[in-house]
C-alpha cells in the first residue's frame, strides 16, 4: 500500500478568488510592527470609536435575561419592527417587518441575495472602483460581474449613458454603493434620478442599494435612498444596511436588508440553510442602537469631516498627488499618477500604484491600499477612520517620503 499525501481539490468556483489584498497589506504591516517599526495602518474600513455604552449595556442585559437561544430565522420581531421604523423615520420608506431581514453583517445580506437570485450567466453591473467583495460574491454565486469604470472626471460615479450601455437581457442587478467604498463618492438626488430613469426602461433589472455609510456624509450633502425617489424602483430594490459603521459595531456582525416580501422570503430560505438567525445578543445590541439616542451620529460625523479635510488638504499639498474631496464615508481615493516613473532613494522605479503603496509601507511605515485592489489605477485609498494625531503623523511621513523621490 502506497503512503501518499491526499490531494486537495478546491471547487472550481474558487479558482479566481484570492485572499483580499487589503488583508495581505495588513499582514505585512503586522510583520513590520512585530519587528519594532512604528507602522500606521490607514487601510481598515473600521471606525476607531468605541461601541456606545448604552448599546453594550443593552447586550449585557439581554445576556443576563437569558436571550442566548435561537431567535426567529430573520431576526426578532422587536428588531425587525425597529428596522422598519428606522426606514420610516430616516428615509421616508414604508416597510413591514415581513419585508425586513436581519443577518450576520451587511455582507451576508448581499451574499444571500445573490445566492437566492442569480442563475449561471446572470449579470450584475458594478460601478468601478468598487469594494472587491462585490464581484467575488457574484462569481461564487454563479453570476457574471460586469464592471464599469467610473473615472475621476465623473467623480467616480456611474453615468446614465454607462449604465444604459452595460445593461443586457442577462442583467439581473445593478449594485449602487453611496456613499462609496473606496472613493467616498455619493450620488446626489439629481444624479440618482437619472440612473433610475434608465432602470425604469429595463424592468428586468433590480437595484441593490448598499447604504451602509448613509450617516457619514459631509458639508451640505443630503443622503436620499434611491427607493424613496421612485415607487416603481422601490418594488425591485433591495436596501442593504447595518450598524457596523455608524454605530462602531463592526465586530457585532449585524446587518439588515429591506425589500419586496418575495425577495426577503427567498433570502430567508438561503439564510435558513447557512447561518440561521444572527447572534441573539448582537440583535439586542442593534435594537438599542436603532432605538436609543442618536446624538452620537452627528458628533462622530463631524469628527470624520475634520479628518477628511486634514487628509485631503495634506495630500493635495504634495506635488504629484491629487485627491478630490469625498462627499461621505471615511475614505479618500487619491491619484498618484504624477509620481509614477519616479525613482526612490533605494533605486527602485515606481511603475504603478501597487509599487507606490508597497514603497510607502516599507520606507515610511504607512499602510494604504492601491487602487488596483478596487479595480482602478493609478490611485490609492486612505482610510481616515483613525485619530487625528495618527493621521497628522502619517501625512507628514508621506510628505517627507515623496519629497525624496527623483522625478523623471
Amino acid at each position: 500500500m502506497l503512503d501518499t499525501e491526499p490531494t486537495f481539490r478546491p471547487a472550481k468556483r474558487l479558482a479566481a478568488q484570492k485572499v483580499s489584498e487589503i488583508l495581505q497589506i495588513g499582514a505585512r504591516a503586522s510583520e513590520l510592527k512585530a519587528q519594532g517599526h512604528p507602522v500606521i495602518v490607514l487601510g481598515a474600513g473600521e471606525p476607531d470609536f468605541a461601541t456606545p455604552d448604552n448599546v453594550i449595556e443593552a447586550a449585557h442585559r439581554a445576556a443576563l435575561a437569558g436571550q442566548t437561544v435561537y431567535t426567529p430565522l430573520a431576526g426578532t420581531p422587536a428588531l425587525r419592527a425597529a428596522i422598519a421604523q428606522k426606514f420610516k423615520r430616516e428615509n421616508g420608506l414604508d416597510y413591514s417587518p415581513a419585508e425586513v431581514i436581519a443577518t450576520a453583517g451587511a455582507k451576508q445580506v448581499i451574499f444571500n441575495a445573490f445566492m437566492a437570485t442569480l442563475d449561471a450567466g446572470d449579470e450584475v453591473v458594478i460601478p468601478t472602483p468598487y469594494w472587491t467583495t462585490y464581484s467575488a460574491m457574484v462569481d461564487i454565486c454563479g453570476g457574471v460581474p460586469v464592471t464599469v469604470q467610473c473615472s475621476g472626471e465623473t467623480g467616480f460615479k456611474l453615468t446614465p449613458e454607462q449604465l444604459e450601455a452595460a445593461i443586457t437581457p442577462k442583467t439581473r442587478w445593478l449594485m449602487l454603493n453611496s456613499p462609496s467604498n473606496p472613493t467616498g463618492a455619493a450620488y446626489s438626488v439629481d444624479e440618482t434620478l437619472k440612473l433610475l430613469e434608465v432602470l425604469e426602461r429595463h424592468p428586468h433589472v433590480w437595484l441593490l442599494s448598499d447604504e451602509i455609510y448613509e450617516h457619514i456624509v459631509y458639508d451640505d450633502f443630503a443622503f436620499v435612498s434611491p427607493a424613496a425617489l421612485s415607487p416603481a424602483i422601490k418594488a425591485r430594490t433591495l436596501i442593504v444596511n447595518g450598524v457596523s459603521k455608524a454605530y462602531a459595531m463592526t465586530g457585532w456582525r449585524l446587518g439588515y436588508g429591506a425589500g419586496p416580501e418575495a425577495l426577503i422570503r427567498a433570502i430567508t430560505v438561503v439564510q435558513s440553510q447557512s447561518t440561521s438567525n444572527p447572534c441573539s445578543i448582537a440583535q439586542a445590541a442593534a435594537l438599542e442602537a436603532l432605538t436609543g439616542p442618536q446624538d452620537l451620529l452627528a458628533e462622530r460625523c463631524a469628527s470624520f469631516r475634520a479628518r477628511r479635510d486634514l487628509v485631503v488638504d495634506a495630500i493635495n499639498a504634495i506635488e504629484g498627488l491629487y485627491c478630490r474631496k469625498p462627499e461621505g464615508a471615511f475614505y479618500a481615493f487619491a491619484s498618484c499618477e504624477g509620481l509614477l516613473g519616479s525613482t526612490t532613494p533605494e533605486g527602485k522605479t515606481l511603475k504603478s500604484d501597487r509599487d507606490f503603496c508597497a514603497w510607502l509601507l516599507e520606507a515610511a511605515h504607512v499602510a494604504m491600499v492601491p487602487g488596483a485592489a478596487f479595480g482602478l489605477s493609478p490611485y490609492f485609498r486612505i482610510s481616515y477612520a483613525t485619530s487625528e494625531a495618527e493621521l497628522t503623523e502619517a501625512m507628514a511621513r508621506i510628505t517627507k517620503a515623496c519629497a525624496g523621490l527623483v522625478r523623471p
